[in-house]
């Protein structure tokens, strides 16, 4: 797991907001831009960040690139924040 790139993208507003999008359907990267107040390009460097971390999954159909959220990479980072919590309780 890039834990560190997944934690670089989710440390940021927009890139959590695009994931909360993405949680309801796929969507291309204009439908995205579409919700936001900032620039096409803006958005693209915010999806090719989430793609590095693994936290969406692009897929070309025609002319369109449909962008879906990756789940797994998700469960990876919260088993391995309660196995952090596990081991605290053991101290206890």
């Amino acid at each position: 797991m890039k834990i560190n790139l997944v934690y670089k993208a989710l440390a940021d507003p927009t890139r959590r907001d695009i994931l909360n999008l993405l949680k309801n359907r796929d969507l291309t990267a204009g439908e995205i831009a579409d919700h936001f107040r900032i620039s096409k390009p803006s958005i693209s460097h915010h999806l090719n960040l989430l793609k590095q971390a693994d936290l969406v999954h692009a897929e070309k159909e025609g002319q369109y690139i449909y962008y879906s959220i990756n789940t797994t990479v998700l469960q990876d980072v919260l088993v391995w924040l309660l196995s952090l919590q596990e081991g605290e309780r053991k101290k206890e």
